[in-house]
């Protein structure tokens, strides 16, 4: 009879050598899912990224830099400061406002009238008036007409109502104290105003102010305004 080694069954034959093969050419789960995890990186890589690393999120909550004039005002730029009182609140000088140079402390308050957050917007408003109050005002300010008109220009064409209107008062306040000296400059802003003249809101607002305007630049602020606002009523018709 003959002699048979030991069997084994038939399906659980062992072949040692394909079992070496298939060890070496299968990962195991973990080389497989890290392989995956790091192929799916690669293809969310783009080429840019290399060459422009993000270094902070655009997409992110990130706080907004403060305005030029909320900057200012933080590092002591603007020598008032508002005094919160029982009834209403006022401004309170470092120094007195007839010892302060206009340049630049008038045109920095008339870049303020565009703030729409407080305390920035009664700062400016509040500022921008009380400057314009001091003796001597008319000499110090004429000489920067050239500087205020663009910036009281962009306030009058705001889309904020409170800026506009903001815009418009101090508009009237230094048309008070430039008087005629404000018509070489008057073109430049009556785009604005004959805009918000069509608007019910502002209408009458606006016409008390081009009425004043005529009243403090005589006849030629009138000419200006007509050519400029043919539908213009004057304070003298």
């Amino acid at each position: 009879m003959k002699s048979y080694g030991p069997r084994m069954s038939s399906g659980s034959q062992a072949h040692p050598q394909s079992a070496v093969r298939r060890s070496k050419a299968s990962p195991t789960p973990s080389s497989a899912s890290t392989g995956s995890s790091d192929s799916i990186q690669r293809s969310r890589t783009r080429p840019s990224d290399r060459l422009n690393p993000k270094t902070i999120d655009p997409f992110g909550d990130h706080p907004k830099a403060p305005s030029a004039f909320a900057a200012i005002y933080a590092k002591g730029g603007i020598p008032c400061r508002l005094v919160h009182g029982s009834v209403k609140h006022k401004l309170q000088w470092e120094h007195l406002p007839e010892t302060l140079p206009f340049d630049p402390l008038l045109i920095t308050l008339a870049e303020g009238l565009r703030e729409t957050k407080h305390p920035y917007t009664f700062v400016s408003k509040e500022g921008f008036k009380e400057l314009l109050m001091v003796k001597g005002a008319e000499e110090k300010t004429v000489p920067l007409l050239h500087k205020l008109v663009p910036v009281l220009k962009a306030s009058l064409a705001h889309s904020d109502a409170d800026v506009f209107e903001r815009g418009l008062n101090a508009l009237v306040q230094l048309s008070s104290v430039v008087g005629p000296s404000l018509n070489d400059h008057l073109k430049h802003l009556l785009t604005s105003l004959s805009r918000r003249l069509m608007d019910k809101k502002f209408k009458d607002e606006v016409t008390n102010a081009l009425q004043k305007l005529e009243q403090n630049g005589g006849k030629e602020s009138l000419r200006i305004i007509k050519s400029k606002i043919p539908t213009y009523c004057s304070i003298y018709s």
